[in-house]
């Protein structure tokens, strides 16, 4: 179910579903598993919305980008034999919508399931096979750890994506048309990533603040030593830490994450897989 009465209809169209509703609750009735995919910040309404609507056995799993925040808001709501396991796929693009799926999705992407003390192993594992038959690895993993792991790997590297762009935007010395017209592939890059979702991301830095404050501060201090270095002339420093980061690049592309490829893996111009 979406709100949107355009994406309702799009998915009918497409046949992206079997059956389309107006209400959340409607969209839960007699179902063994649902799928909160809302933006975190909304994920607690909606759980209360549904719960007393939920099917004694069902499982309720979510794909947020946050897990702490949203067992905290979504737990409390779930009835008694109603089987909570929150989840988070690390896949997507820059792209929202219906037509925005793609087949291969999931295909070698990693899907993190952070079930809370007590879930019951069968479940967690039915969810799992099922995650595992459209083609994605799954791991366990504790949801504070997890929202530190995504801080790190996909939250401020959106942040800084977005400030600079933001930055581009508000440097009155270099016109717009220039840095569209010029953009090397660094900015482009930051452009497509600062397209994503503004709710989605809005709701992620708020509900991770924690997380994302520590590493943006750690990345901070990064940044100083290079200003220092750069100011400098400190050339052996730089080389040295541009070579440790790139070994990084390096293992991203040996662990199937992504490819060689020009382009920035996006060969044919298709969207890269943007993990949220």
């Amino acid at each position: 179910m979406q709100r949107s009465a355009d994406t309702r209809a799009t998915a009918a169209e497409i046949g992206l579903v079997d059956r389309v509703t107006d209400s959340a609750i409607a969209a839960v009735r007699d179902a063994d598993l649902v799928v909160l995919a809302v933006p975190v910040g909304a994920m607690g309404d909606i759980a209360a919305e549904i719960a007393p609507h939920l099917k004694p056995g069902a499982v309720v799993t979510d794909v947020g980008s946050v897990k702490q925040a949203v067992i905290e808001a979504v737990a409390p709501h779930i009835p008694a034999g109603v089987h909570f396991i929150p989840g988070h796929p690390l896949a997507g693009t820059e792209h929202s919508g219906p037509r925005s799926g793609f087949a291969t999705l999931f295909q070698n992407r990693w899907w993190l399931l952070t079930p809370p003390e007590g879930a019951d192993r069968a479940q967690v594992d039915r969810l799992a096979g099922m995650i595992r038959a459209m083609g994605a690895n799954v791991e366990d993993m504790d949801a504070a750890h997890h929202d530190l792991v995504l801080a790190v790997t996909s939250h401020t590297p959106h942040l800084i994506a977005y400030t600079m762009v933001g930055v581009a935007d508000h440097i009155k010395r270099v016109t717009e048309s220039e840095v569209i017209k010029y953009s090397a592939a660094g900015f482009r890059d930051f452009t497509r990533i600062a397209a994503s979702d503004p709710v989605m991301w809005r709701d992620v830095f708020l509900q991770n603040k924690d997380a994302v404050l520590d590493i943006l501060g750690r990345f901070t201090e990064e940044l100083f030593v290079l200003q220092r270095a750069i100011r400098m002339g400190d050339g052996q420093h730089l080389h040295d830490y541009f070579t440790r980061t790139r070994a990084i690049r390096r293992g991203i592309i040996d662990a199937g994450q992504d490819t060689a490829a020009p382009d920035f893996g996006r060969g044919g111009g298709a969207a890269k897989a943007d993990e949220t």
